[in-house]
């Protein structure tokens, strides 16, 4: 058995300040505001858009949506373009993104090969019928937390899932919660703060593919991709606010049936 490494990368790596980093099974896009720029983007799965710090506009189909500052949004599949309405970033997440200039892509190289472990997503979630074509928006804030969970928000699209954490101060070291997923990845997209991921292999019979546990450091504006089987948790170290989005495709169905998603309802497996 061989591990593959989990693998930091810097959005500020990418030219003009817009880059993208990969899974295997999905894209985000990072896109900073610049007076009069418009970004755009296609997918034919849906896009979540996230607006963490300040609002924009997003203009599809001949119609135009303005979007509020701390926002989820889920955009159909479609071509749609986004502005931000000052200093400040937005995210796109995809998993049918329709184009993607592999000079944009910083972490390409660590995908050179497909990890046969990676649950594929194979069939989108029907959308409900209520929910068919539109664009969705949701403000973080009105999210509630699931019940003995503060820290955490959860959201999911057709084709992925996303968890919002977010906490002051350091987190409590004596509260971590190491954990492994045998067939998907997991994302961390920071968005605020600064954090300390902890990365353990697990010991095999082979004693040469046992490694040192890793305590990576990323700041804001970095994911890091954790492949499938390593032990992980995150910790956010220091003063001040802290922000993290796990991202998972396909969706996570072990939180869907806690009822933990806040928008499941939207969906019809």
């Amino acid at each position: 058995m061989t591990f593959r490494p989990a693998s930091l990368s810097h959005f500020d790596q990418a030219p003009k300040g817009h880059g993208v980093i990969r899974g295997q099974n999905y894209t985000v896009w990072r896109f900073v505001h610049l007076p009069g720029e418009r970004h755009s983007i296609a997918s034919d799965d849906e896009i979540l858009l996230i607006f963490p710090e300040v609002g924009g506009e997003l203009r599809i189909a001949g119609e135009v949506h303005q979007i509020p500052p701390r926002a989820f949004v889920i955009v159909p599949p479609s071509e749609a373009e986004l502005s931000l309405s000052g200093p400040g970033r937005a995210y796109a997440l995809i998993t049918g993104a329709r184009q993607a200039d592999p000079e944009l892509i910083i972490n390409a190289a660590q995908y050179r090969e497909r990890d046969p472990r990676v649950k594929p997503v194979v069939e989108p979630l029907a959308v409900a019928a209520h929910q068919c074509d539109r664009v969705r928006i949701y403000r973080i804030d009105d999210i509630p937390f699931p019940a003995g969970n503060p820290r955490l928000k959860f959201l999911q699209t057709a084709t992925m899932s996303v968890n919002w954490v977010e906490y002051h101060g350091p987190r409590n070291r004596t509260q971590l919660s190491p954990h492994a997923h045998d067939d998907f990845e997991q994302g961390s997209l920071a968005i605020t703060g600064s954090f300390l991921h902890h990365i353990r292999t697990p010991w095999v019979s082979d004693a040469t593919q046992w490694r040192e546990d890793e305590h990576i450091k990323a700041s804001a504006d970095s994911m890091l991709v954790i492949p499938p089987e390593l032990i992980h948790t995150t910790e956010g170290v220091g003063e001040g606010q802290h922000i993290l989005i796990d991202v998972f495709a396909p969706p996570r169905e072990d939180f869907i049936a806690k009822g933990w998603v806040h928008n499941a309802d939207d969906y019809v497996s």
